[in-house]
Formats: C-alpha cells, structure tokens, sequence
C-alpha cells in the first residue's frame, strides 16, 4: 500500500466509523478536554497501525479493537493524575432540566453508570451495547467467550441494581 493509499484508506475508515471512536472517547472521558486528547490518541494508533490491518477481519472488530486498547491506557496513565486534582463540575450533581424525556434522562444515567465501571467492563458494555456477539467481543477484548457472557452478566446485573435503588 502506497502512502497516498495509506492516508486515503485512514481518511475513509475515520470518516465511516467516526461514531466508534466517539462513543468510546464519551465512555471513558468525562470532559471535552480529556476526550479530544484521547480522540487524538486513538487516531495516532490506527494511524501507526493502518499497514498492519488483515481484510480477513471486520474493519469494525479492528476498531474497537485499537479504540479500547488506547482507552484503557489512557485512562489507567490519567487515573493518577486525576487523583490529585478535583474538578468541581465533575463532582456536582446534574440538575434535571424540564425539556428532557425520561427516555433521554434514563439513557443519561445509563450512560454516567457505564463511565463509573472499570475500564474493562465500560468495554465490555461498549460492544454489548453495539449488539456485538459474546464471541465478536470475546475476540476484540481477547477473552473467552464463557467469560464475556458471565462478565456482562454481572454488569447488567449491577446496573439494574443501580437504576432500582434510585427509584427506592
């Protein structure tokens, strides 16, 4: 692959697979800033790693693949720093707006439960929530299938918990 073919297929996958990398950066990264770093991020790798990609494989499954891997990093290399600074939006709570549905305002909380899992079970939620199959996800995340069921099992049982204790 010429270099010109090289950044022609990087633009076309970016561009047609944009909403992957979005929703990752959303899941792992509470502020505008921190998303756009991570963004950046994940962008370089596929970058780096575009010569390496086998058409065998969904370009989706490489995706998410390359998205996680560099969302957990990044969020494990700035958990540290994150513990000695206290950003004051982050820790007030959200007020309810009148214009917004229940449906929208349950998809908020789902969405804030899902960012306080650990890196790899916001992974794991990630592809679940995309319908990907226990296998395709046992596949991106390199674990056994058996493990994924049981895993977002348990996730979904704890986010369930989470929503009831809120109506109590």
């Amino acid at each position: 692959m010429t270099k010109q073919e090289q950044q022609l297929f990087f633009q076309e996958i970016i561009e047609q697979h944009k909403a992957i990398l979005f929703k990752v950066a959303r899941t792992y990264c509470l502020n505008e800033e921190d998303r756009q770093d991570l963004l950046q991020e994940i962008m370089i790798q596929i970058w780096q790693s575009i010569y390496k990609y086998n058409d065998q494989h969904k370009i989706s499954t490489w995706l998410y693949r390359i998205s996680l891997n560099v969302a957990i990093s990044f969020y494990r290399k700035n958990a540290t720093r994150a513990g000695k600074y206290t950003v004051l939006k982050e820790q007030m709570p959200e007020l309810p707006t009148e214009d917004k549905t229940e449906n929208e305002r349950q998809l908020n909380l789902l969405e804030q439960f899902i960012s306080e899992l650990k890196e790899i079970d916001k992974a794991l939620m990630i592809l679940y929530l995309e319908d990907k199959s226990h296998a395709e996800i046992a596949g991106i995340l390199g674990m056994s299938v058996s493990n994924t069921g049981t895993k977002i099992g348990r996730i979904k049982d704890k986010l369930k918990t989470r929503f009831s204790q809120l109506k109590s």
